[in-house]
């Protein structure tokens, strides 16, 4: 079994429970107080707690009820009436279930939050070990992406590219703006390992290669402020595959950040003005993946890498096309339905890695 079922996970919650519902009371009180309605920040916050709190008392109540129903159940089962006895046992199975149930939710729903799963993306693919099947690798990831993110009715957004002879990719970075994409795609990001007969393999061998995903939670101007005078902004002639129609013009820029030395290139509109904005979209994104990674080692030393060298012994997946297989190397879930997720339902490989997710976050409630 690749995941344990969240049936199998059963906490006490009744404490935990009690303090929420007191925390909604004094909420709904304050909301009431002349001094936070007179405050609109202040009245904004409350009013968002409340709604959110709201939603787990109201499970909390109707789990409640469904207790007390359930004590007056048990009473009746030794009724001397054996019709009434037999309509108290059907109703405790019904009972017993619904409370399950509800146990279940109300735990999914104490889970903590992670802030960014509201955030678009950046979303950045480098063709690893393997030369030219590698850069096609990393076209087919894109184009997977791409094809899921319009199953989410998501806007993918080219930021830049480095295209290869065969129309591969060495490098491709693309935004992804729609509801929640960061909470699906994060668990994108890692090296993907390919085995694959490729087209110019005349022997008919089996060749292995990587490409790596790096998955980035858009910044927005709050979190990275970008002073000017850190950035130095080069500007050059477009030029290479894609680059031949705007190359009669100093349009591609090339962003530096001063004081991380990081470094990035967008080329790929013929407006300047166009591609600089790009380079600070990637460049803000990156600046605060630097900032979120400096917190966790801060908490935690053994924070997890997001992607490795690119090397064919780093992977989180492996798509074999041979055996028309993908398996996910963090949850040992094997799929034999490669040609639909290279086309772009990758919902079944996503799904299982979020209720892995969730199934650690519940143990952390104990």
């Amino acid at each position: 079994m690749w995941y344990l079922p969240a049936a199998m996970i059963t906490l006490d919650i009744s404490q935990r429970l009690r303090e929420v519902e007191q925390r909604f009371l004094a909420i709904e009180a304050s909301l009431g107080d002349p001094a936070v309605v007179n405050d609109p920040a202040e009245l904004r916050k409350q009013s968002k707690l409340h709604n959110e709190l709201s939603k787990v008392v109201a499970k909390y109540r109707e789990l409640q009820g469904v207790e007390s129903r359930l004590e007056e159940a048990k009473l009746l089962v030794n009724d001397p009436d054996a019709e009434m006895a037999e309509m108290a046992r059907s109703e405790m199975t019904e009972l017993e279930e619904n409370r399950t149930a509800l146990n279940q939710e109300i735990q999914f729903m104490l889970i903590p939050k992670d802030p960014l799963d509201e955030r678009n993306t950046v979303v950045e693919i480098r063709a690893g070990t393997g030369g030219d099947e590698a850069a096609l690798f990393c076209y087919d990831l894109f184009r997977m992406y791409t094809k899921y993110a319009e199953a989410k009715r998501w806007k993918v957004e080219l930021l830049s590219s480095n295209v290869t002879g065969l129309n591969g990719f060495k490098e491709v970075i693309f935004s992804i703006e729609g509801e929640r994409v960061y909470s699906r795609m994060k668990f994108e990001a890692g090296t993907h390992r390919v085995q694959r007969v490729p087209e110019t393999e005349a022997q008919g061998r089996i060749h292995t290669s990587a490409s790596t995903v790096a998955v980035l939670p858009e910044a927005e101007e709050v979190d990275i402020v970008i002073k000017p005078e850190d950035l130095k902004v080069d500007v050059f002639r477009s030029g290479g595959p894609g680059g031949q129609s705007v190359n009669t013009t100093d349009s591609a820029v090339r962003v530096t950040h001063t004081p991380t030395g990081l470094v990035v290139s967008c080329q790929d509109e013929k407006s300047q003005h166009k591609n600089k904005a790009k380079a600070l979209k990637v460049l803000r994104a990156r600046l605060l993946e630097q900032e979120i990674n400096r917190q966790q080692a801060a908490i935690s030393a053994s924070r997890r890498k997001m992607v490795g060298s690119g090397d064919r012994s780093e992977r989180i997946r492996t798509y074999n096309f041979p055996q028309n297989r993908v398996t996910d190397h963090r949850i040992n879930l094997t799929l034999y339905n490669l040609d639909r997720i290279i086309e772009g339902d990758v919902d079944p490989l996503i799904d299982a890695l979020v209720l892995e997710e969730q199934t650690e976050k519940l143990r952390g409630l104990e």
